[in-house]
């Protein structure tokens, strides 16, 4: 039984992985000011209400793009379960079967995303995370990550016209029926919500047409299904596919020492 830690800018995201399936999924914000003591709390508290015992959990996992919230994570974990976690890092990716690029500029989530996108399809591939940033990281078929693109997400860009402007409020990301927005709410959500459509195809289109159109589409992350129009241009929504990947980074880590 492992536990998986996928630390964003924005929430933090515990999985329960066994019998090759994830049992549970839980999430949390991400605050650096909060103490470990305050996630080892609600750690406890999701296992007990799991029904699952401490000691049966073998593996920890921690990837994080918070440098400041790494140490306080990584300390609850290995408080709570007497052995210390795995950390994804520049330290582990020499163990992996990719290609890194700019191994100390990469975040972890985009690694972790390669190494899951590679290991299931084996072929060029883009990853388009919906998270705090959206996100495109494209692997080639031989395990290489070609290049990364990076757009504010979604939330971050109602965020940033809620906050920067006076007689704009902060809107909920929801599809509006027409790109005629009839009041500002609308309005905002047509902007940015079926903007958001363009930006994605567009790109997508960009990174096929330099990879010669052999590169297919995944999208993960937590806001990978509000826009459902997108669907069609991806041959797989997989929510959990960057916990995929750092679940991956740690069982490489773990066989390699084992053979040590």
């Amino acid at each position: 039984m492992q536990i998986i830690v996928d630390i964003g800018n924005t929430d933090a995201v515990f999985g329960l992985y066994t019998q090759a399936t994830w049992q549970h999924i839980w999430r949390t914000p991400a605050r650096p000011d909060e103490s470990a003591a305050s996630y080892e709390k609600r750690l406890r508290l999701w296992l007990l209400e799991a029904n699952i015992p401490l000691s049966a959990v073998k593996t920890t996992v921690v990837s994080s793009v918070v440098p400041d919230l790494t140490p306080t994570m990584r300390a609850m974990l290995g408080e709570l379960f007497s052995f210390e976690p795995i950390v994804v890092g520049p330290g582990v990716y020499p163990l992996l079967p990719l290609e890194i690029l700019r191994p100390h500029e990469i975040g972890a989530d985009l690694v972790a995303n390669a190494l899951a996108a590679h290991t299931r399809y084996r072929r060029n591939c883009v990853v388009v995370d919906f998270g705090t940033a959206l996100t495109f990281t494209t692997v080639s078929g031989d395990g290489r990550i070609l290049g990364v693109a990076i757009a504010p997400g979604l939330k971050t860009a109602i965020r940033s016209l809620f906050s920067n402007t006076a007689q704009l409020p902060e809107v909920p990301i929801d599809v509006p029926e027409s790109a005629l927005g009839q009041n500002t709410t609308h309005a905002i959500q047509a902007g940015v919500v079926l903007g958001y459509e363009g930006l994605v195809r567009s790109l997508l289109d960009h990174i096929r047409a330099e990879l010669q159109g052999d590169c297919m589409a995944i999208a993960t992350g937590g806001l990978s299904g509000r826009i459902p129009s997108l669907h069609s241009a991806f041959v797989d929504v997989v929510p959990s596919l960057t916990l995929e990947g750092i679940r991956l980074i740690g069982e490489t880590v773990s066989a390699t020492v084992s053979k040590l």
